[in-house]
């Protein structure tokens, strides 16, 4: 499903974070990415979807070059990408189902995604999420009264709503506890398996790895 070939990132200070890495991830496969800090791995997942130009190499997701993509067809091809961000990405002042919803605005139009009018099967989807990870009750809390694993589990939503093929995960559990990392980790990974999503899970703590990434 996910085809990495030759895969480079060299920043214009010379500094080479990746260099031709081939990396192939099958449908419903979920891969674990272990290294220090600094190796790359934040690096990787942002050439996947682009919000890191790669310098070199293609990105096939499916039959889709990604990196050959222009700007209306990388926005559309990246609807199949959710991600999940070390700091969350969430907007502070606005709700927790908003900041769900806002996984949908690739597929609204811009009035409806201006004035947060979605259609009522996307807000059914995401009042299903948010029961599924156990915040249905705090739909209407901002984002910036939530705890660290609740803001997580919010951009869980975010991304599954998207409907992806494929999540691209970065540190979900760096600025968490042990114990809400461990329930963090495993959340993904039985979504991973409910949905039948590929993943690539990009953390530093090989301990988690072996306990949650099959």
């Amino acid at each position: 499903m996910l085809r990495l070939q030759k895969l480079t990132k060299t920043y214009k200070t010379g500094d080479q974070a990746l260099k031709d890495i081939d990396l192939e991830v099958p449908k419903g496969q979920v891969l674990a990415l272990i290294g220090p800090s600094g190796a790359g791995k934040s690096t990787m997942i942002r050439c996947i979807n682009r919000l890191v130009e790669p310098t070199g190499g293609s990105v096939w997701l499916d039959d889709v070059d990604l990196a050959q993509l222009g700007a209306g067809a990388l926005r559309r091809a990246r609807r199949e990408m959710g991600m999940i961000f070390q700091e969350y990405a969430l907007v502070e002042r606005l709700t927790v189902m908003e900041n769900v919803l806002s996984g949908r605005l690739g597929y609204v139009g811009f009035w409806r995604s201006f004035l947060r009018k979605f259609p009522q099967s996307d807000v059914d989807e995401a009042f299903r999420l948010l029961d599924r990870v156990g915040l249905l009750h705090m739909a209407d809390k901002r984002a910036d009264e939530l705890s660290g694993g609740q803001r997580q589990r919010v951009g869980i939503c975010r991304a599954l709503i998207q409907n992806p093929k494929l999540l691209l995960v970065d540190e979900p559990t760096a600025s968490l506890d042990p114990k809400t990392s461990r329930q963090i980790m495993r959340l993904i990974n039985e979504l991973c398996r409910e949905r039948g999503l590929a993943a690539i899970i990009n953390i530093h703590d090989v301990a988690l790895a072996q306990m949650f990434v099959p």
